[in-house]
C-alpha cells in the first residue's frame, strides 16, 4: 500500500526534472544555439527570445548575448617605425550578429577577439611613426577597426569601434618632446614679435610720408606733443618750433 505513493512521488520528481531541462526562457538580448544529437537544428539552430522547448538529453543549448561587448586590450609593448619604444592600450567595441557562427566557427570568441586585437594593435602601430600616432589617432583607430572587423566577420562578430586609449612614452622621449615644444613656442613668439615690429615700421613709414607731404599735419603733431608734455609734471618744458617759422629767417640769410 505504501509503495504506490513513493513510486508516484518519484515519477512526479522525474517529470519535474525533465520539464526543468526542457524549458528555457531567453531575454530579449539573448539567443540560444541548439544542437540536436550534436548537429544544429533547422534555421541555423538559433532560438529565442522568449520560451524555448528542448528535448531532454537529446538537445543541448548554448546561450549567446547580442549586447555590445566593451573589451579592454592590455598594454602592449610596441616599437614604432622610427624606433621608439612605447606602451599602448586600447578598447574594442563589438557584438555578436550571427550566434551560430560565434559558437561553431571559433572555440571561444571572446578570447579569440582579444588575442586578435592585441596582435593587430602591435602590427599596425609598429608600421607607424610616433608623430603619426600622436597626431592622426582617429585615422589609426579606423584602420584598426577595419582590420579586426575583417578577421572576425567569419565568426559572426561585428567590430563597431576601436579606440587607442593611452600611449606611454619613455621618460627621455617626454623630456625631448617638452624641449621641442618649448623651442617651438619660443620660435612662434619671436616670429610674432618680428611681425609686430615690421608692421609698426610700415605704419611709421606711412606716417612720416604723410607728415612730409602735409606741413600743416606736422604742425598739428608739434602742438599735440606740446600738450602731452604740459600734462606731465616736468620742471623743464620744451617748445617745438614749427619749421615754417624758421624759413623766413633762412630765406633772408640767403638773400
Amino acid at each position: 500500500m505504501q509503495t504506490f505513493p513513493v513510486f508516484g512521488g518519484v515519477i512526479i520528481l522525474f517529470v519535474l526534472i525533465i520539464l526543468m531541462n526542457a524549458i528555457r526562457i531567453l531575454r530579449e538580448y539573448e539567443r540560444g544555439v541548439v544542437f540536436r544529437l550534436g548537429r544544429l537544428i533547422g534555421n541555423g539552430g538559433v532560438k529565442g527570445p522568449g520560451l524555448i522547448l528542448l528535448i531532454p538529453i537529446i538537445d543541448k543549448m548554448v546561450k549567446v548575448s547580442l549586447r555590445t561587448v566593451v573589451m579592454d586590450v592590455p598594454p602592449q609593448d610596441v616599437i614604432t617605425q622610427d624606433n621608439v619604444s612605447i606602451k599602448v592600450n586600447a578598447v574594442v567595441y563589438f557584438r555578436v550578429i550571427e550566434p551560430q557562427h560565434a559558437i561553431v566557427q571559433v572555440e571561444n570568441y571572446l578570447q579569440a577577439t582579444s588575442q586578435l586585437s592585441q596582435t593587430t594593435l602591435r602590427s599596425v602601430l609598429g608600421q607607424s611613426e610616433l608623430d603619426d600616432l600622436l597626431s592622426q589617432r582617429e585615422k589609426i583607430n579606423q584602420r584598426l577597426q577595419q582590420i579586426i572587423d575583417a578577421h572576425t566577420e567569419s565568426w559572426g562578430i561585428k567590430v563597431s569601434n576601436v579606440e587607442v586609449k593611452q600611449i606611454d612614452l619613455p621618460q627621455e622621449m617626454q623630456r625631448a618632446m617638452a624641449k621641442q615644444a618649448e623651442a617651438e613656442r619660443e620660435r612662434r613668439s619671436k616670429v610674432i614679435a618680428a611681425e609686430g615690429e615690421f608692421q609698426a615700421s610700415q605704419r611709421l613709414a606711412d606716417a612720416s610720408k604723410i607728415l612730409s607731404e602735409q606741413p600743416s599735419a606736422l604742425t598739428l603733431r608739434y602742438l599735440q606733443t606740446l600738450r602731452e608734455i604740459a600734462t606731465e609734471k616736468n620742471s623743464t618744458t620744451i617748445f617745438p618750433i614749427p619749421i615754417e617759422l624758421l624759413k623766413v629767417f633762412l630765406d633772408k640769410k640767403h638773400d
